[in-house]
């Protein structure tokens, strides 16, 4: 297929090799405007905005994922797969499980548990565990140490409920040793495998499922700023 595509706008090469993608487009928006040196408007159709600048003199973008996996499944596979984008961080917000999770800490998730039927588009003989990418995580890992944020690396749940019936299935997941729950790393780490590329989903502690605190709407889009260097620093490193 040739670029644009049905849901990006974006001329080719107007993507840098490096992609933030958080859920909202307010998001990218308020990044792109915050970090970005020279930040230009890439895509606006639908709504998600999507931006391309330097961070510190590296080439960088930022694009809404919208939503769920349905969401980040289309928009990083169009990155991935027209627009020749190398690496996709998700820079997103969870609900924290591991209890001593608290607000504004930062999760990577290494590997990204699910519910979510996604992978059955492969046809797989078995169960495939979607997985980040090594040296992103890396990268992270070295960005936070750098400006000395604590980085909380493990297995991650993505669900496609947000409003849960049951909320004993996490102590199910706690058990297993999960930190946070979110609903688009696993469909971005299985996409971007498929593709070829590079992955890394790393999330703020917005909500707490068992202390019940949590985040407001204009805190989540503004307070997640140490998470937003850890991703931009990946460029640098």
């Amino acid at each position: 297929m040739n670029v644009p595509t049905p849901h990006i706008t974006a001329k080719a090469g107007e993507f840098a090799k490096t992609v933030l993608m958080p859920g909202d487009p307010l998001r990218a928006k308020f990044i792109a405007e915050t970090y970005f040196e020279n930040p230009k408007l890439i895509n606006e159709i639908r709504g998600m905005l999507a931006y391309t600048g330097t961070y510190k003199g590296q080439p960088i973008s930022v694009m809404g994922s919208g939503m769920g996996m349905p969401s980040m499944g289309i928009y990083s596979y169009e990155l991935f797969n027209f627009y020749e984008v190398d690496n996709i961080i998700r820079v997103g917000s969870a609900g924290g499980i591991r209890k001593d999770l608290k607000l504004g800490d930062i999760v990577a998730g290494i590997g990204a548990s699910t519910d979510t039927n996604f992978a059955s588009n492969y046809k797989l003989p078995a169960t495939f565990a979607p997985t980040a990418d090594y040296n992103l995580l890396r990268k992270a890992q070295t960005s936070a140490d750098k400006i000395g944020v604590n980085l909380v690396v493990g297995n991650i749940l993505s669900s496609d409920t947000f409003y849960v019936e049951d909320f004993t299935d996490f102590e199910k997941w706690l058990k297993m040793g999960i930190l946070a729950v979110e609903m688009e790393a696993a469909a971005l780490y299985l996409t971007a495998a498929r593709a070829g590329k590079a992955a890394l989903c790393l999330c703020s502690i917005s909500d707490t499922i068992f202390g019940k605190e949590a985040m407001g709407a204009d805190e989540r889009r503004t307070a997640f700023t140490q998470m937003m260097e850890i991703a931009l620093g990946t460029v640098l490193v």
